[in-house]
């Protein structure tokens, strides 16, 4: 379809030319995919099954509420599938020709002609897929159940009374990914880990969404610097977010219009009725854009989140050498900003290199044209609905070119972006603001410690090294007690550890260290004193950073690295890679992003060195950027480091290229509900001299299901996640 302007339509009437554009755009195949098998059988009303099922939970009845929620579940999905298989059977039904060739009623009533056949194409498709009572419309609290995953906190409390752990660990890490602030939830996954039998694979989201999984790839290839798998996973991230948009899009004409819409002033006549239509379903096809953008969980999207992939994407083909895939890439990105300087250079720089005729063969991305040409045509009718119709339009595009949009408008468009700008400015200046409620600088209350070096000396925010914390007798004991354990059958067994290949990775808890030493299998007084020197560092940060409350132990780890003998040449890896401990470190964006998977309760964090005779394994601190160290920390006996856990405090540990490096990880909340509660354990049996200690037993049994909406908000970010599996080692 041609791109159309306001003034192509001669003398048709403004409210008739308005109605016919719309209607003509919401009939267009632009962007349209191929149609698909269709569904055997007809599909029931999902929500039906979900109620039913919540009926049967309520009634214990727990094999007829597994039954009808997930069948709810799977005919849900099956529904979406069938209306975006009929929405792309039906792209080209009822698709007009050049419309200004038409005068008066009759171009109108082609218009309308092209609306009918697209309508009995859309309804004899479904109609031969869905039984009738499945295409009513569904109820807002349906929805907003299905959108906050709430059947799957149904059905983790189902299966746990089914004795099926393994999916009852499924569903409740599948809620909790879309809820990261649903404390009970994640209450219930700490029990489910502790279970016998269920294994890390269990914890699987069930609803994931590909392209963030492409993307989170793509991120860890530039990291490693593997350009050919980075270029490989951008464009298949690319393509991905282009057919999850299609598939939100073709929900629109469905779920996606809101109940309001059936309702008219009384004074509105057929035009502004079916005008207001169309206006709502191109602003929830625009719409599609932010919740393609937003990670489960979130609740705010990546602003110009496809350009931002094509940028990545042509630079990666740029560094593995696919330079004609790079001019392509590039030259699809500054179909979004055509003025982009840093794109332009780019271009230029690719053109030079290819040189000759091939380069001049290198076109657009057609999907992203077709892309770019349909959301302008959606946003000039938009916008000229908000200038004229007083139709309220979001729009999620920060690329919009100024020339679509109403001179009206552009004085409040400008002073948007201006607040973003401000707004960007004023998060830069407080990105070096620790808001933690530490103080550094407070006494040390353990006579023999010492302060080594201390914020001025590191070069940053509530950081300190001591010394004199541990006596060389008691590191001997503590590394006695690491190897002990490792070789009496502890879990970690040096297995390889989870940063690197080039390592082996060693640890033990204090509480099993408690087991251990009930079963005999290392000695007692080794394993309390574990105990006492994590409680001797608690008072001593608690006093240094003058802690605004109580300091919780968050959890704690003696953890030991060793080097693989004969894998160390050539080595350009760390140890332990660039993070922060309580949020999402993005270097890319310098943004830090405090919410699941990150431990985000931590608040302090410290590190309990055991030894030296080893190389290379330095803690360093960085800048956000990944790269700019701007402290570095050499181990030995009884040295402890301290810092805040937020993003003040990037860090990381050098390579370990030869023996054994030991130290004892401890992470501090300020939160007493955010506790260890294996702590807790180990308190009752050492903790003031064996008395048990004053607090509530936790049910170990999963909490029943609360909606998700009742659990507050859900976090932001934008980054590359790690596996809930890694404690994130110092």
């Amino acid at each position: 379809m041609a791109f159309l302007r306001h003034g192509e339509f001669g003398d048709v009437a403004p409210a008739s030319r308005l109605l016919s554009l719309l209607l003509c755009l919401s009939l267009s195949p632009l962007g349209a995919r191929g149609s698909g098998d269709s569904a055997a059988g007809l599909l029931p009303p999902y929500d039906g099954l979900y109620h039913s099922g919540v009926r049967a939970y309520f009634a214990e009845d727990w094999d007829q509420a597994a039954e009808m929620i997930e069948k709810s579940l799977s005919t849900r999905a099956e529904l979406l599938r069938t209306r975006r298989l009929c929405h792309d059977s039906c792209a080209t039904e009822g698709a007009l020709s050049r419309l200004d060739r038409l005068g008066g009623s009759l171009w109108e009533l082609a218009v309308w002609g092209g609306l009918q056949r697209r309508a009995e194409c859309l309804s004899y498709c479904l109609r031969g897929k869905v039984a009738p009572a499945a295409l009513a419309p569904v109820s807002m609290e349906t929805l907003q159940d299905f959108h906050s995953k709430t059947p799957y906190n149904y059905l983790q409390v189902t299966y746990y009374k089914l004795n099926r752990m393994d999916r009852a660990a499924a569903a409740a890490h599948t809620f909790y990914v879309s809820n990261p602030s649903h404390l009970e939830m994640r209450n219930n996954l700490q029990k489910y880990r502790r279970m016998k039998g269920v294994k890390e694979e269990a914890f699987q989201d069930r609803e994931s969404e590909k392209h963030w999984a492409l993307y989170d790839s793509a991120m860890q290839a530039e990291g490693s610097s593997n350009w050919l798998q980075a270029a490989k996973d951008w464009r298949e991230c690319v393509n991905e977010t282009l057919a999850t948009t299609d598939k939100c899009r073709a929900q629109c004409a469905g779920e996606g219009l809101p109940p309001d819409t059936h309702q008219s002033e009384p004074t509105e006549g057929l035009y502004e009725r079916v005008a207001v239509l169309s206006l709502y379903l191109l602003s929830c096809r625009q719409s599609c854009v932010s919740l393609v953008a937003i990670r489960p969980g979130r609740i705010s999207p990546m602003e110009d989140f496809l350009p931002f992939l094509l940028e990545h994407l042509h630079l990666a083909e740029f560094k593995a050498g696919l330079l004609q895939e790079a001019v392509s890439s590039v030259r699809a990105l500054l179909l979004f900003t055509p003025e982009d300087q840093d794109s332009l250079s780019n271009l230029q720089i690719y053109l030079q290199t290819l040189g000759g005729d091939v380069a001049d063969s290198s076109e657009p991305r057609e999907d992203i044209s077709h892309y770019v040409t349909r959301s302008l045509a959606e946003k000039e009718l938009l916008y000229f609905a908000s200038e004229n119709l007083g139709f309220n339009f979001t729009d999620p595009d920060l690329w919009t070119p100024e020339n679509i949009i109403p001179q009206s408008l552009r004085e409040a468009r400008r002073a948007e972006r201006e607040e973003l700008n401000n707004r960007e400015e004023r998060r830069e200046r407080e990105r070096e603001t620790d808001d933690s409620g530490f103080y550094a600088g407070g006494p040390i209350p353990l006579p023999g410690v010492s302060v080594t070096m201390d914020d001025v000396a590191l070069n940053g925010t509530n950081r300190v090294v001591l010394d004199g914390v541990l006596s060389p007798e008691e590191c001997g004991i503590i590394l006695g007690l690491a190897t002990a354990a490792v070789s009496s059958g502890d879990g970690y067994r040096g297995r390889r550890s989870p940063h690197t290949p080039h390592e082996k990775f060693q640890g033990l808890t204090v509480l099993r260290a408690l087991r251990l030493s009930q079963e005999g299998r290392v000695s007692q007084s080794d394993a309390r004193l574990l105990y006492d020197i994590s409680e001797r560092v608690r008072a001593l940060l608690q006093s240094y950073f003058r802690s605004p409350s109580h300091l919780f132990f968050s959890f704690t780890h003696l953890v030991c690295r060793s080097a693989v003998t004969g894998d160390q040449e050539g080595r350009t890896d760390l140890s332990h890679p660039i993070h922060v401990d309580n949020c999402l470190l993005e270097p890319e964006t310098r943004q830090c992003w405090r919410e699941p998977p990150a431990f985000t309760h931590r608040d302090l964090s410290a590190l309990l060195y055991l030894n030296d005779d080893f190389q290379g394994g330095q803690l360093i601190f960085t800048d956000r950027d990944a790269k700019t160290v701007t402290a570095s920390v050499s181990p030995q006996c009884g040295r402890l480091v301290g810092f805040s856990s937020g993003p003040v405090n990037p860090h990381g540990v050098y390579a370990v290229t030869a023996g054994r490096r030991c130290a004892l990880a401890m992470w501090f909340t300020l939160e007493r509900k955010h506790r260890d509660m294996e702590r807790e354990e180990v308190d009752a049996v050492w903790g003031a001299e064996g008395q048990k200690v004053m607090a509530e037993k936790e049910d170990e049994s999963p909490q029943p299901p609360r909606s998700g909406r009742s659990e507050g908000g859900r976090g932001r970010r934008v980054g590359r996640e790690r596996g809930m599996e890694v404690r994130d080692e110092l």
